[in-house]
């Protein structure tokens, strides 16, 4: 039951903040590809804008269009206004590329960007052109028979930071202009591969930088550490970092050479200031040939920096980069189910343990096995003795419920008092900017040791799952409530292991001679036969008693 209740709590924390305005008056984002502007009283309605470009992660050069898709709509009750005339713009770093009317009777906009890199006009916006058929009332450019309207010029011809300025010039009707503009910023981000080298003895080993901000110069290699450091234009000034939501930047490089292998530990500085565990990401997945390691600096951490660095440093103009490889660590860790198959695995560093700040790093994976990106989630925590130690179901700052985890992967820090089982409860509530109708849950169980020591390990994620015979819960529950004795219990799913008959993730064989069975485990099987957890939960504890050496699995 302490499952549930868990999983209650989050459901109802989840809930409030859907009540909570999602946004106060001075935040904006810079989404990679999804934003939402801050809302403005419009007759009595909280009306804002958000845009969702398809593909989402853009890199200039892999794809010759876009959708780039403006709703127009009713905070409050998340309806969209009908009969828009929007007037569109798209700057980057403060240049106009280009501005024209459109309308759209449902209040959901979708123009087609093309980018065209041939521009000589001192002024890029005199190169962009548009197509589509024009409303005869509004003048604006609408979607009809012939497809939807297109902007082709210079737009996502260069990776970084773009402004969508949406100015909404009229609604409920082609004639019906409101009375002062309502104007609404977004911003989205488009990504650009630069390339560099790694000189060692054996020959050059190459470097792709994918900057989603601007271009990165200045890539030093130092062979004494082999750290790398770039550098890349940026504002200090605390009026521009007020605006920034996050800034991305992807250093991937061969999984072949060894000082940055998914076995080592990394360090990560920003102008010289030590970023924290969320900020740096290591993501071994999305590629067969290389390494992805993530600089996500967000809005809370630049300011942070520019704390530490005080006054003087709101002048500067560059963002230096550097990352360090530590030499290589082991990692503790666990994989979990979600209800609709989705995945999760949860690993921590060995030099953590009992009585420390661990940072849980944590990736989301589909049911295909593929890096879910994009993913919102809600993350609790729950000590030995059944009570919550932590809580995070993102704030309401965001258009969106939960955590943002933009690459699939993301990192909590949380203190653990002591050694034990701890069950954590995992809820995905959504994707990009829009929430799902219902979050779908996992609460694994897992043990946390001594710094330095193992637990079980992280079963290969793509190697077969969990498979049950369903009348094994027949079993669970006759167990669970005194019918059958431990020894018997235990011996019978160690043969349904060991003869093929039931799979369970690979799991490191204890040595211990131990015999207790602890109560949670009995509670779990009760709980799983009744329906109250899924089958990753119940496994877990299985897992459990073959690590410590309880049940020895041939």
């Amino acid at each position: 039951m302490e499952l549930l209740y868990h999983k209650v709590i989050i459901l109802s924390v989840l809930v409030a903040l859907t009540l909570i305005p999602l946004f106060s008056d001075d935040v904006l984002g810079h989404g990679l590809g999804a934003d939402q502007a801050p809302p403005i009283d419009f007759g009595g309605m909280l009306v804002t804008v958000s845009t969702i470009m398809t593909p989402s992660d853009f890199t200039v050069g892999e794809v010759d269009r876009a959708n780039l898709k403006v709703r127009f709509f009713d905070q409050g009750t998340n309806t969209n206004l009908e009969s828009v005339t929007y007037r569109i713009q798209i700057f980057q770093a403060g240049e106009l590329l280009a501005r024209e009317i459109f309308f759209d009777k449902d209040g959901e906009l979708n123009i087609q960007i093309r980018p065209q890199k041939e521009c000589f006009e001192p002024q890029p916006w005199r190169c962009t052109i548009y197509q589509g058929a024009r409303d005869p009332i509004s003048g604006g450019l609408h979607e009809r028979g012939i497809g939807v309207p297109v902007i082709q010029g210079p737009i996502f011809t260069k990776g970084g930071l773009y402004n969508i300025s949406v100015v909404i010039e009229g609604a409920t009707s082609p004639k019906t202009l409101v009375a002062e503009p309502l104007e609404f910023d977004t911003f989205v981000s488009v990504a650009q591969d630069q390339y560099f080298t790694i000189p060692e003895a054996y020959g050059v080993i190459p470097v792709t930088i994918k900057t989603y901000y601007d271009d990165v110069s200045n890539f030093v290699f130092k062979a004494s550490d082999k750290s790398i450091s770039f550098q890349m234009p940026f504002d200090w000034a605390p009026d521009y970092i007020e605006l920034v939501a996050v800034v991305h930047e992807e250093i991937r490089i061969p999984k072949s050479y060894e000082p940055y292998s998914i076995e080592n530990d990394f360090v990560g500085y920003v102008d010289g200031v030590q970023v924290d565990n969320r900020a740096l990401l290591v993501d071994p997945y999305s590629s067969e040939t290389e390494n992805i390691i993530h600089f996500l600096v967000t809005g809370s951490e630049l300011k942070r920096i520019n704390d530490v660095l005080g006054s003087d440093h709101y002048d500067n103009k560059e963002m230096f980069f550097e990352l360090v490889p530590q030499g290589q660590t082991t990692e503790n860790g666990f994989s979990t189910t979600f209800e609709n198959g989705y995945k999760a695995n949860v690993a921590w560093k060995r030099t953590y343990g009992a009585g420390s700040d661990i940072p849980f790093q944590i990736t989301f994976f589909d049911d295909n096995g593929e890096l879910l990106k994009d993913i919102n989630y809600a993350i609790s925590l729950l000590d030995p003795n059944g009570q919550q130690i932590y809580l995070n179901v993102g704030d309401n700052t965001t258009p969106y419920l939960g955590v943002k985890a933009a690459e699939g992967i993301d990192t909590q820090t949380i203190y653990v008092l002591s050694e034990g089982m701890y069950t954590m409860s995992l809820a995905l509530t959504g994707t990009g900017i829009t929430d799902w109708e219902n979050p779908v849950f996992s609460n694994p169980i897992f043990e946390i040791g001594k710094a330095g020591e193992s637990t079980a390990p992280i079963p290969e994620l793509y190697k077969p799952e969990t498979s049950i015979p369903g009348w094994i819960k027949n079993n669970a529950g006759w167990w669970a409530d005194g019918q059958i004795d431990d020894g018997s219990f235990v011996a019978g799913i160690q043969w349904l292991i060991s003869n093929d008959v039931m799979t369970i993730p690979s799991t490191e064989q204890g040595t211990g001679s131990g015999d207790v069975i602890p109560s949670w485990i009995k509670n779990n099987a009760g709980w799983w036969a009744d329906g109250q957890i899924d089958d990753s939960s119940f496994v877990s504890g299985l897992q459990w008693l073959i690590s410590n050496g309880i049940m020895k699995i041939s």
